[in-house]
């Protein structure tokens, strides 16, 4: 354009310094100009038009790479707005079928959907049918119900909606925003809902009365990035009355990625009669702000429970999460394929979100959310049920150490190879890789992931000084409940101290020698006598108590800059070979025992475990905790599943197959002393 502007500006100059010439040359002249300014504006009329079609096809890309293809922390955003939950867009492609999947090609399957980041999921979850097809709402849309509904463009239809009984005199009182779901072959077997809001809460639990629901469902926090996603509709304790409904607290366990609680509901008859129900929620708590869980272990314990806890007399389960679409469809979808992959040997994820789709619309609401469907059930496929009860645990041994009857379940060293094969994620060691942190490695094999690596301050002025070689790793009700980390060399003792008063540590277990085979394990970190300082921190020692198998120090750990002091109490293992295992059980029953009676004293913060690496042993002894805490609660244990999820927050956790046999014999040590005492289901 620029240069055609030139010539024009050009050419009328020159018209204008001939003005004195004959008029044969004015109208040459004009000749000249009429075709030029044709074709300027034709061209500016081309580059409007292609400047509009460019600008369009970039919001377009912009819109489908925001929604769909851009990561953040832990996966997508489920719910961005809190007046809307944001609908992906569709995709212009054509809608694909996808059949069937037999469950000996779930692995191939998941692998190949999962290539260049998941673009054969993207596609797949794109060509679901979408939006308000199946279907009208005119019910959630009258004027009296728009504000019960927390996101007015997630709405259920009117012919699988949940109707209340109508309330005398109350117009539309039978309207609640939920939805009847089908289970794979059990018709209504859940009931898909919002979270309640503060003027729904009545509504919410006559729904869980007049369906005679047993069990409630929650996988969403009640805020969420300083979001309201659920009015707690329950009281902490004593009780509190809902319209006609009573709801009163029984029991609450919390765990680490679940919250069980049970109620008492009494309903306010209009003949005067209270007749009351017993109601169980299981709140699951460990379903990130964004995205999913890092794992699908949690949630496949999580749905056990469920199917555990549920009456089979019961109505409806309800399931709820903030808009009762998102995570609610994908509990269900998870729930159904389980089903249908023992009843089939083969599921259908496709096939059964579009059928529940019918019901309510947008179930199971982003790609990420679709993907985490296949990886739990793949984890499922692979692995099973590895859940024992404490009275089949000496058959369950029996089988494990007997490898050579035909048909039995696989040895010992199959089930531990299967934890050998998980792959290690070195993408996500980058932080104690760099340069800088590597010689802070006892062993460079063994580092902790970036994602719960234990973070100190940075020190001013100083790069690098936030690292230390250490993980956070959950406990069985608590999250980040142990610090898992090598014993200290000479040049990061500091940093080991300067963790534990940042981190408030109380307890320290530890479980190796300083010497082993004639080479140092772990550096002295502690004095023989006296007071020590390390940087900022001094340590004082107070007293030094020889049990049978282990030692118990009291430790004075100060704050230099700040005077501030705090007691830490070091229980020192005895008895544990590099190469090998303790020669008995009773002795780390013993010291777990006493860490988490100092624990309960000191007020729960993370304990530090260590050993030389900071895996074998650290992370046999971890398991143990976290098996003999379970053992005792619910009468339950799953030593496989214990030891694969702590692989996924360090490297070789229990990195022997001795130390993995190891854990089972001491569970069955201490069911064999205290079963005399102990009330095992």
């Amino acid at each position: 354009m620029i240069p055609v502007l030139f010539l024009m500006a050009t050419t009328i100059s020159t018209n204008n310094s001939s003005h004195g010439n004959d008029t044969s040359n004015a109208k040459q002249q004009s000749h000249h100009i009429l075709p030029i300014l044709l074709v300027l504006s034709v061209l500016i009329v081309i580059s409007v038009l292609l400047a509009w079609y460019f600008l369009r096809l970039k919001n377009q890309r912009k819109a489908v790479i925001t929604t769909v293809d851009k990561k953040i922390p832990n996966g997508i955003l489920e719910e961005q707005e809190q007046q809307t939950v944001v609908l992906l867009p569709r995709l212009p492609s054509a809608s694909k079928t996808y059949l069937p999947i037999p469950v000996d090609c779930l692995e191939d399957e998941y692998r190949i959907r999962s290539a260049d980041d998941g673009k054969l999921f993207r596609e797949e979850f794109n060509s679901l049918p979408g939006g308000y097809t199946q279907g009208t709402c005119d019910e959630a849309n009258k004027d009296d119900n728009r504000e019960k509904n927390r996101y007015p463009n997630i709405l259920p239809y009117d012919h699988s909606r949940v109707v209340l009984s109508p309330l005398d005199g109350v117009i539309c009182s039978d309207y609640v925003n939920s939805s009847y779901i089908d289970g794979y072959t059990e018709k209504n077997k859940f009931i898909a809902a919002q979270g309640p809001k503060e003027e729904t809460v009545a509504d919410f639990w006559r729904m869980i009365w007049e369906q005679k629901s047993a069990t409630v469902v929650m996988l969403t926090n009640l805020k969420e990035r300083k979001e309201d996603k659920c009015y707690q509709y329950w009281p902490d304790q004593g009780c509190w009355t809902y319209g006609n409904v009573r709801v009163a607290v029984e029991d609450i366990t919390v765990l680490v990625d679940y919250t069980i609680r049970k109620f008492c509901i009494q309903y306010q008859a209009a003949d005067g009669s209270k007749p009351s129900r017993m109601i169980t929620q299981l709140h699951f708590t460990s379903w990130p702000d964004f995205g999913v869980p890092f794992s699908p272990i949690g949630m496949l314990k999580f749905l056990k429970k469920v199917k555990t806890v549920n009456p089979s007399f019961a109505g409806p389960i309800v399931v709820h999460c903030s808009a009762g679409v998102g995570r609610t469809g994908t509990f269900i979808v998870i729930d159904g394929m389980i089903d249908m992959m023992h009843q089939e040997q083969k599921v259908d994820v496709f096939g059964f979100v579009s059928k529940i789709r019918d019901q309510r619309s947008q179930l199971v609401q982003t790609d990420m959310q679709y993907s985490f469907i296949y990886q739990a059930l793949l984890e499922y496929y692979l692995y099973g049920d590895t859940e024992l009860d404490v009275s089949s645990l000496e058959g369950h041994l029996d089988k494990l150490h007997n490898t050579h009857a035909p048909f039995d379940r696989v040895g010992l060293e199959e089930e531990f190879k299967k934890l050998t094969n998980m792959r290690i994620m070195k993408e996500n060691m980058r932080t104690g890789n760099l340069p800088a942190n590597m010689k802070k490695n006892r062993v460079l094999q063994i580092i902790p992931y970036d994602f719960n690596r234990v973070i100190l301050s940075m020190r001013r002025g100083q790069e690098f000084t936030d690292y230390v070689n250490a993980s956070f790793i959950d406990g069985y009700r608590q999250k980040d409940y142990f610090i898992a980390t090598q014993g200290p060399l000479s040049h990061t003792v500091e940093d080991f101290w300067r963790m534990a008063w940042e981190w408030k540590c109380h307890s320290i277990v530890m479980l190796t020698e300083l010497l082993e085979r004639e080479q140092e394990k772990c550096l002295q970190y502690w004095p023989t006598e006296g007071t020590v300082t390390y940087g900022n921190y001094s340590v004082e020692i107070k007293g030094d108590t020889t049990c049978e198998t282990f030692s118990l120090r009291d430790l004075v750990l100060t704050f230099v800059p700040e005077k501030q002091a705090r007691l830490v109490r070091h229980f020192h293992f005895h008895g544990w070979p590099e190469i090998g295992i303790p020669a008995e059980g009773r002795g780390m029953i013993d010291i777990i025992a006493s860490v988490q009676r100092q624990q309960q004293q000191s007020g729960n913060h993370p304990i530090i475990v260590h050993c030389s690496a900071g895996a074998g042993r650290t992370g046999t002894f971890i398991a143990l905790s976290n098996i003999l805490e379970r053992v005792k609660a619910e009468g339950l244990l799953d030593v496989f599943q214990t030891v694969k999820s702590l692989r996924m927050q360090r490297p070789h956790m229990v990195q022997t197959v001795e130390q993995y046999d190891f854990c089972y014999r001491v569970v069955q040590d201490f069911v064999d002393i205290f079963s005399d005492y102990a009330n095992f289901k």
